[in-house]
């Protein structure tokens, strides 16, 4: 399985990336120098959306789609992550 991501740095920039292990991954963009060139000086960063994929090539090419979304567009992704999640964790577990 491969994970699509997106961090939020600590100048309010974002980044998207793929990995197969997300945790292990922020934490290296966090701590370590294999973290992406780019997030190196705008640490600390949050992750603020995931999703999974089967495969490499399909996480790669929403890798894409996204890199090519205004900042507004990627923040509204996120948003909609953010309320399916909330709506989720609010109903009862019987459901």
């Amino acid at each position: 399985m491969y994970c699509l991501y997106i961090l939020e740095c600590a100048d309010r920039t974002l980044y998207t990336g793929i990995t197969v292990n997300v945790r292990r991954r922020v934490g290296e963009h966090n701590a370590s120098t294999r973290g992406a060139k780019y997030t190196r000086s705008r640490r600390p960063v949050t992750l603020v959306y995931s999703k999974k994929f089967r495969s490499r090539a399909a996480a790669s090419k929403e890798e894409f789609r996204i890199k090519t979304l205004s900042r507004l567009d990627k923040l509204v992704l996120v948003k909609k992550q953010s309320l399916i999640l909330r709506r989720l964790l609010r109903r009862p577990a019987s459901q």
